[in-house]
């Protein structure tokens, strides 16, 4: 037989019985399905994180004052060290924030205890260009009014106080007993989540209202690439000569990556899940030609009378199953892909699928068809044309 004829007799359940035939094939496309979605949204993902990485940059840097050295020690920093950290020649751009640990509330009628976890910050006001921040509705603090009872939102912040826009009417929050307007909402940073979750309040207002005693207890600095690992080793001592070991400095870009290679494991658990659905679907498309087989004697018979082989009839019945199992996974793919649209649609992340995972899922229904039509093919092939008529 040419490879057109073995083909026509592949797609003879496709003709025959149709609802079989999808129903075989279901189970195929389910564990193609998911090999292409669990492979292509992290894939996707990867790419939004690595498009958010070239606009936030990686070469920030966070120094932070802990009490892991000394228990009984203030967590911050000295005053002058924002200064010091100025002197560090690679480093290009320098922000600081520092706790106020005063309490926030939308009005005088909430209890002070209810500070719905945030914090006020006294913060620089070159933290947001030094955090690649955005400012999502109103403005960031500026010279005239980091002077006065002003705040800006982080975007978590915004979202529990519950002014995520800025009005033309003004906006106010309470902070401990006076009132600061809100002229400015931020937009989600990734890298700095602190800052997401904290109101912030101009230097020079934090100490004149506040009490602030201008101590920060985080700098966030930008550095050249090639000099990041030396800023890194020498800003301890720099921030604090006389306490480098109270101060820790990460990298707020090792978070995000850590947080990938989290998701690569529940991935690499979804593809486990997608093994699993293959092989049911496989045991299915095998047990569809088993039956076949059982059901076409008379036909196999007739064919093995007529003349045909006994190579013939394997491979007739084993490209029934590949055929089976290819459009499975041709089935399987367009889901695959249509799932991962989707979801990185919803997500706002760019749709990317790797050639390989498409080649690897066909590749995976071909090795399925075959591997489930090699019993059923070589049954039918030993069956003698008497034996095959006399019981059909």
């Amino acid at each position: 037989m040419s490879p057109v004829d073995l083909l026509l007799l592949g797609l003879f359940p496709l003709r025959t019985k149709p609802l079989r035939a999808v129903l075989s094939a279901l189970g195929i496309s389910i564990g193609i399905a998911t090999l292409v979605v669990v492979t292509g949204i992290p894939a996707s993902s990867q790419r939004a994180l690595m498009d958010e990485f070239a606009t936030l940059g990686t070469n920030l840097l966070c120094a932070e004052a802990t009490r892991l050295a000394d228990p009984d020690s203030d967590a911050s920093l000295p005053p002058e060290s924002v200064e010091m950290v100025h002197r560090i020649k690679p480093a290009r751009q320098i922000g600081a924030v520092a706790n106020t640990h005063a309490v926030v509330r939308r009005s005088d009628q909430v209890p002070e205890s209810e500070t719905s976890g945030l914090t006020v910050l006294a913060t620089s006001l070159s933290l947001l260009d030094t955090l690649n921040g955005k400012v999502h509705s109103g403005t960031f603090l500026s010279d005239v009014t980091d002077k006065f009872p002003t705040v800006v939102l982080g975007n978590v912040a915004a979202t529990r106080l519950g002014i995520t826009e800025v009005r033309d009417q003004a906006q106010q929050v309470r902070v401990n007993d006076r009132w600061f307007t809100v002229v400015g909402v931020l937009a989600p940073m990734p890298l700095a989540p602190e800052v997401e979750r904290s109101v912030l309040v101009g230097w020079e207002a934090a100490r004149v209202e506040l009490g602030f005693d201008q101590r920060p207890t985080v700098i966030y600095l930008r550095a050249e690439d090639s000099a990041l690992d030396d800023v890194r080793a020498v800003l301890p001592a720099t921030v604090y000569p006389q306490k480098p070991a109270q101060v820790q400095v990460s990298r707020p870009s090792d978070a995000l990556i850590a947080k990938r290679f989290t998701e690569n494991t529940f991935s690499a658990l979804m593809l486990g899940l997608a093994s699993v659905a293959l092989l049911v679907g496989g045991v299915g498309v095998a047990n569809t030609m088993v039956i076949s087989v059982l059901e076409r004697r008379r036909e196999i018979g007739l064919r093995r009378a007529l003349g045909a082989h006994r190579g013939q009839v394997r491979a007739q019945f084993l490209t029934e199953s590949v055929v089976l199992c290819v459009l499975g996974g041709l089935a399987g793919v367009l889901l695959g892909l249509l799932g991962t649209a989707l979801y990185a649609a919803a997500q706002g992340w760019p749709t990317v699928m790797p050639l390989a995972t498409v080649l690897t899922g066909l590749g995976a229904a071909v090795a399925t068809g075959v591997i489930a039509g090699v019993y059923p093919a070589v049954r039918a092939s030993r069956l003698t044309p008497t034996e095959a008529l006399a019981t059909a």
